[in-house]
């Protein structure tokens, strides 16, 4: 289960839609071995596509310099899919390379009838995708 901060799960939700109609994308960092996201940080998508995201190389390394620097590691991964419903696609699951990390996808799309974006959280591991329960909190 994914737990995340009410504040956290709206930075998400407004990054997706402010880069609608292309994709989002970003990570959430978290002190090592405690699964508890912490600090948003949105990152650009080098793809500036509506249908693909990918992480600037220069600004991942540097990120991940970053969190080392802070002993953090990236608790939830998250991009948005502005057409289609919120879950993986086969590029999402052949990118998904730290199973450790919750992989949130946002649809800025009404794919459901539920209104104008759906936030889920999946597992990949080997190419396994699992989706689990997102709660949540209060900040604290």
């Amino acid at each position: 289960m994914l737990t995340i901060t009410q504040a956290l799960y709206d930075q998400i939700v407004a990054h997706a839609r402010a880069d609608h109609p292309d994709e989002a994308c970003g990570v959430v960092a978290g002190p090592v071995g405690e699964g508890r996201p912490e600090r948003f940080i949105p990152m650009l998508n080098a793809a500036r596509s509506p249908t693909f995201y990918e992480f600037d190389s220069q600004d991942l390394l540097k990120l991940y310099r970053e969190m080392d620097d802070r002993d953090e590691e990236p608790v939830v991964i998250y991009h948005s899919h502005t057409a289609t419903e919120a879950y993986p696609s086969r590029t999402d699951i052949s990118y998904a390379n730290e199973p450790g990390a919750h992989y949130v996808l946002v649809s800025t799309a009404d794919t459901d009838g539920a209104g104008d974006f759906q936030f889920r959280s999946f597992r990949i591991v080997e190419g396994e995708v699992t989706e689990e329960e997102v709660k949540i909190v209060a900040a604290g």
